[in-house]
């Protein structure tokens, strides 16, 4: 996951208030029962010790939210009587609401409630064209299309020489349009940014489409088995949605094992665990985080100072690194912190993992790809 527009929290000194609000709720009172949400949240963050400007805030905010058309939920951000940024949630907040004061901002819910939604285009392909459908789980949304040659696109069972050519004819234009289906695909995923294509159509329609797609993009791709007008494709397309999730989280923990092993000259590419992470992300070398929320190590108590690179297990670290100010701090936020403002280029969260799977996980449930100096 991306997390660059993150930066502005981490621009400013805490301490934050971190509101994760559950807008899941359909009741005729739902106006009624956020105006409650909102005096709530606001009594939660006062008993925490957060100042009355951003306590009236976020109340204000929460309050808003009466008119949001969000289906599932939305965090909230604030520091000295100020939102600071309110990013939209792909799926419910886990528990409800939740109001925490703290001196960084409490983003690891954001890496699971957010970050591993991926964005997809459904492309309706048939052989005159096709319309393209941005679909997420904040809903669905017209992206466009491509028509391509008209004529002639239909087969004929006579064959004489001239019904032997109309059909070359027929399979030209199949081709041709393919061709400019797959090269409108391409320019719509690099405008929207789609994690995933699923091409919706005929079975040799979507293969002609799928060969004909750059090869950066044959590994977004995936074919889904119904058509345009069945019941069942928007559960299909869920499906093939979560199945590239799961993929890449694979992919993920994956990279981390091979990074594990030690090189010949005795370093490893990976690091896990507090101890180890607070001292890369110290010397600037985290490439890549992983994080399993709610994992033991997520909650552990570490300390940090003003810059995001003053990160230590015990306080005394920080004064013998100079540092006169210090604050407690949870390991996942300051460890994102770090990660985020010293150029780590991605931020992944692995899933709950199977079984089979858990006890290659990082130590913990903290891990990270590291860079070399």
């Amino acid at each position: 996951m991306d997390l660059a527009f993150l930066h502005p929290l981490y621009e400013h000194q805490g301490p934050w208030a971190s509101v994760y609000v559950d807008l899941s709720r359909n009741a005729e009172d739902t106006a009624h029962e956020r105006e409650l949400t909102a005096a709530a949240v606001a009594r939660e963050l006062a008993e925490q010790g957060a100042d009355d400007a951003t306590c009236r805030a976020v109340r204000e905010a929460v309050d808003e939210l009466r008119h949001a058309t969000d289906p599932h939920g939305r965090a909230l951000f604030a520091r000295a009587g100020q939102v600071v940024l309110d990013p939209p949630l792909a799926r419910p907040p886990y528990g409800g609401t939740t109001a925490d004061w703290a001196p960084l901002p409490h983003v690891t819910p954001l890496l699971d409630l957010a970050g591993e939604d991926p964005v997809c285009v459904v492309a309706y392909v048939d052989r005159k064209g096709a319309d393209f459908e941005l679909r997420s789980a904040l809903g669905s949304s017209d992206a466009g299309g491509v028509t391509g040659r008209q004529w002639p696109v239909h087969r004929t069972s006579s064959a004489d020489w001239s019904e032997r050519h109309f059909q070359l004819r027929v399979e030209n234009t199949w081709e041709h349009n393919a061709a400019e289906i797959a090269d409108a695909l391409a320019v719509c995923q690099e405008e929207t940014g789609a994690d995933l294509l699923i091409l919706v159509g005929d079975d040799r329609e979507r293969r002609s489409v799928h060969e004909r797609l750059p090869a950066r993009l044959q590994e977004r791709v995936a074919e889904a088995s119904r058509g345009a007008g069945s019941r069942l494709l928007d559960d299909e397309v869920e499906g093939l949605r979560e199945d590239h999730v799961r993929a890449r989280a694979r992919e993920d923990l994956d990279r981390f094992l091979a990074a594990r092993s030690p090189d010949d000259e005795g370093r490893s590419g990976a690091a896990e665990g507090v101890p180890a992470l607070v001292e890369a992300a110290r010397e600037h070398r985290i490439d890549e985080l992983l994080v399993i929320p709610d994992a033991p190590d997520t909650h552990r108590e570490v300390w940090i100072g003003e810059d995001a690179d003053q990160v230590a297990v015990r306080r005394t670290e920080l004064k013998t690194l100079g540092e006169q100010n210090s604050w407690s701090a949870r390991a996942d936020d300051a460890l994102l912190r770090s990660a985020v403002m010293t150029g780590a280029p991605a931020i992944s969260v692995t899933p709950v993992l199977p079984p089979e799977t858990a006890e290659k996980a990082p130590v913990g449930g903290l891990g990270a790809l590291l860079r070399w100096r």
